[in-house]
């Protein structure tokens, strides 16, 4: 992973968080909470290893991938997980990027397992994704068995 030099951080400009993420070419990944806050190192790098730009919330067609960025205060969590499942393929991935603890915006991972849960998923893997964010798989007890 290569650095950016005008922050110290790591960047992940060889998309080796992409890719650890499951997001490989051709897939169609829906962004869902966009805003100004976003990591765009992390977009670009998802934008690279896709091959496409990310498709919208108002995307209306099927997707392989949700990716929602979910900070405290976006409202309610499980709604926002159940939209996600709509559009997306039976053996779709669903993302969950929350700010890092002690950043604006902090998601208690008790709140994410809560509505992941109510939405008929599970957390099944956390990880670091830049300076300011995590994401969380969120799997079906169904890819659990598999």
């Amino acid at each position: 992973m290569s650095t950016n030099a005008s922050q110290g951080m790591p960047s992940d400009l060889d998309g080796s968080v992409a890719k650890a993420m499951g997001l490989t070419d051709g897939l169609v990944v829906q962004e869902i909470g966009y805003d100004q806050d976003v990591d765009f190192d992390l977009r670009d790098s998802i934008e690279d290893a896709i091959g496409a730009e990310m498709a919208d919330e108002d995307w209306d067609d099927v997707t392989d991938v949700a990716l929602i960025w979910w900070r405290e205060g976006d409202g309610d969590l499980t709604d926002t997980i159940v939209d996600a499942l709509s559009p997306l393929e039976e053996d779709g991935l669903v993302w969950l990027l929350t700010p890092k603890q002690g950043r604006p915006g902090y998601v208690e991972s008790s709140d994410v397992a809560e509505a992941a849960s109510i939405a008929g998923l599970h957390a099944a893997k956390t990880v670091s994704v830049g300076k300011d964010w995590v994401a969380t798989r969120l799997d079906s007890p169904a890819r659990r068995k598999r």
